[in-house]
This record gives structure tokens, sequence and C-alpha cells, in this order.
């Protein structure tokens, strides 16, 4: 059966689909366990989150579900130098934005306090809770924490968006690699160039890799339903990872109107920015995302100093409804979605991509 993979396999779930991890306060317990028990394997985004909060949810998922699950976190998750800024690079982006928040009729914020990285905190608890599959994004852990996760059964993926960061990933001994297009909604995960210099599509990236790299392959970007899923596995892939199309669903904890935006009509348009959050990342054009195109590093706070900037003006906008001045995250997918039930959803791709592969075989009679 095409659900028999590789990835199946080392992941100990009946079909190789995964539902993408969503950081920022997008995942929640209630989509994990669904999928999961649906056969799948549900991911939570912790990079946001507290040492004790990571314990709290993984407490929940395992009171939710005794199915596989992954949690996810940034092995990078701050680009600030000292985790400060200068005060002139600050004074600049205040310039930047300041007809933003004179419009929102907000006064600018304070300079953000200096960000301390969580990821070794973090990790401690992995190492402790032991969820089945741990994920991580924009780079990879020591040789001693990748050797841990063995020891203890952790299952490890990586997200690699060029050629050789998979290379770099399978040299580490990463159990299995996730092809990440630049079709995805939410960040460029890019760790070993510039993630303006890492824009491969998922099926070009996927075969790429596969040509040199033998570790198994999720393919993550563009892919929706099951015939996204049919075309990925017959590319090489191992399995499939969807996440807008999860995130849109009630069962995640997007906000009510960022839920809509993925099923309305400005879905069709979506853009890389750095100007939410200091990172490259995928969401529905807005209007900020337009007029800042042209500016990269410079202009804006490193990540996550520029995210906390910018929650000022997110809060604003929200509360005046100003949707063109909000980054929706969100893939290039996003036009062809349909279901509003992450359950539903899950049984439409088993469905789809089942139907796909027996019409071949009738075909090959």
């Amino acid at each position: 059966m095409w659900y028999q993979t590789k990835a199946s396999e080392i992941l100990g779930i009946q079909y190789p689909i995964l539902q993408g991890p969503f950081g920022g306060n997008l995942s929640s317990v209630e989509l994990v366990s669904t999928v999961s028990n649906a056969g799948g394997l549900g991911g939570y985004g912790a990079y946001t989150l507290s040492p004790q909060e990571i314990v709290e949810v993984d407490q929940q998922i395992k009171a939710a579900t005794n199915k596989p699950y992954n949690i996810n976190l940034w092995v990078s998750d701050t680009d600030a130098i000292d985790g400060s800024v200068s005060d002139e690079q600050f004074k600049q982006t205040e310039a930047l934005f300041k007809p933003y928040f004179d419009e929102l009729g907000i006064g600018l914020p304070e300079k953000p306090a200096p960000f301390k990285s969580r990821f070794e905190n973090q990790i401690e608890v992995i190492l402790h809770q032991r969820p089945p599959v741990f994920s991580f994004m924009f780079g990879i852990p020591s040789a001693d924490i990748l050797e841990q996760c063995r020891r203890f059964g952790i299952v490890t993926v990586g997200a690699a968006t060029t050629l050789d960061e998979a290379i770099a990933l399978e040299s580490a001994g990463v159990e299995m690699i996730i092809a990440s297009g630049f079709e995805a909604g939410g960040h460029r995960p890019s760790f070993l160039v510039s993630a303006e210099s890492s824009t491969t599509g998922t099926f070009v990236l996927l075969q790429l890799i596969k040509e040199k790299v033998k570790t198994p392959v999720i393919a993550a970007g563009g892919i929706a339903n099951g015939r996204g899923v049919a075309a990925a596995l017959a590319l090489g892939a191992d399995a499939a990872q969807i996440g807008t199309a999860f995130l849109a669903t009630d069962e995640s904890n997007a906000t009510a109107i960022h839920r809509q935006m993925l099923f309305s009509d400005a879905a069709k348009y979506t853009t890389l920015s750095r100007a939410f959050t200091g990172r490259l990342g995928r969401g529905i054009t807005s209007r900020v995302a337009k007029d800042l195109i042209y500016y990269k590093e410079n202009g804006f706070l490193p990540f996550p100093l520029q995210t906390q900037f910018m929650s000022h003006l997110r809060i604003a906008a929200i509360e005046q409804e100003k949707w063109d001045m909000i980054l929706f995250w969100g893939g290039q997918i996003a036009p062809v979605l349909k279901h509003t039930k992450a359950g539903e959803l899950m049984k439409s791709i088993l469905e789809e991509t089942t139907a796909y592969f027996d019409h071949l075989r009738q075909e090959q009679k």
C-alpha cells in the first residue's frame, strides 16, 4: 500500500502524513491529537514556550493521544548579537515604521529588552519528557544532543531548504529530513546561507535531495490534499508534511480572522517578508509587506526583537480591524483549501491519495 513507507515505519504511524508544527502560539493540543489519532503525525511548535510550558503541553498531548506526535524547536532562536541591538539601528527601525504606528494612533514602543536564547533549556525538557519525535529548524543540534535522542528512542527530524543543508543534516545523523520548499507558509528555516538565496520549490528540492541523500525525506510546502501527497510520493518522498491546510482548521490555535483570511480571495496573494519578525517568512500579502519589500536586514531589527517591536502594531491593528497591516501566515496553496475540520481534512487526504494509487494500479493492469 502507498502508506507503507520508510517514514511510517520509522515514525511508528499508519499514514506518512505529518501536520506542520506551528510556532507563535498557533499550535494546539487538539489539532496534534486529532491528526495523530487519525493515523498521521501531529506536531506542536514550541520554540516560543518556556521549559515549564513545554512540560505542560507534552503532558496534555500524552493525555489526548497514545499515538506518536512531534514537538518542534528552533536550534537558532535569535539573530541578535548579544541579544540586543544598537540605539542607532533601533532609531532606523522606528523611523521606518513610525507612519504605521501614527496611522493606528499609537506611540512607538521602547527598545526591546535583550533576548537570551531558550534552546538549551528547552532541549533539556525534550530529553526529559521524551516525545516520540523531535523536529527542529534553523540549524542542527549538537552531536551530544542527537546522541542522547537516539539513546532515549526519540526520532530526530531536521528541516532543509537547500541540498547542502540536507547533506549537512545527513552527515550529523538525523533520522529524517524535511525538504522545505519556498511555497510553504511561515518562516524559511535556512541555516547555511541566507533565506533569500534558499528559495527552491518543494518538488525540485525533493528531487535534488533524493539524488544525493539516503536519509528518508519528507516533502513540505505546497501540499494540501491527496493529489499533492501522491505527487510527493511519486517523486521519492517518504512522507508529506501539510501546514497551511491544517492551520486553517477550527482545531488550530489560529484566530478566527486568520482562518477566515486563509479561505478568502486575499489568500491568492502571498509574500515573503522580514518586516514582521526579522526573519524571512511567507504570509498573505499585506500593505506593510508590500511597502517594505525591498528592505532586507537593514531597517528591521534582528529576530526576535522585530517580533517584539511589531507585536504592539499587531495588537492595535487587530483591535481596529486593519487587516492589511497584519501578516497572516499562509502558503501559496491556500486557494485550494476546502476543509475547516482537521478530521475531515485528514480523511479527505487519505481517500484522495488512495484513489489516485488505486486508479494507477487499474491502468497498469
